[in-house]
């Protein structure tokens, strides 16, 4: 798949998901997705439905995290294992991760989740 160069929004949104800054993130790439064109518009989707995931996480509201991670997960796996020089498969890895812990926890669990991720929330990298 072929990618086309990402704009420069694209990596704010990217500095802003890696500073957990979930909803700025949400708000940069919705508006790069609402102009997409595919395959660039799934891809952008795929990264802002994790990023709403973390969101709800983060509020401790265990339904929507696990609904958008699933959503996000599920559109960026045809764009493995990197697209706009983003490691996907690496992304991928770490929500699939966070949603296997959450499904487990279960909604009662949903605090010590967040707690046990600390500092160690799904990060977007860049192929080396």
């Amino acid at each position: 798949m072929t990618a086309a160069v990402p704009p420069g929004e694209f990596f704010q949104s990217v500095e802003q998901f890696n500073q957990q800054e979930f909803y700025a993130c949400h708000d940069t790439l919705e508006a790069l997705w609402l102009e997409a064109l595919e395959p660039e518009k799934r891809f952008y989707q795929g990264i802002l439905q994790i990023a709403v995931g973390c969101y709800h996480l983060g509020n401790l509201n265990w339904q929507g995290a696990v609904i958008l991670l699933g959503e996000g997960i599920g559109r960026l796996r045809d764009y493995q294992p990197d697209y706009q020089g983003i490691n996907v498969t690496e992304l991928l890895t770490q929500s699939v991760q966070l949603l296997q812990l959450l499904q487990e926890r279960g909604p009662e669990k949903v605090a010590d989740v967040v707690q046990q991720l600390g500092v160690h929330w799904p990060k977007i990298r860049f192929r080396e």
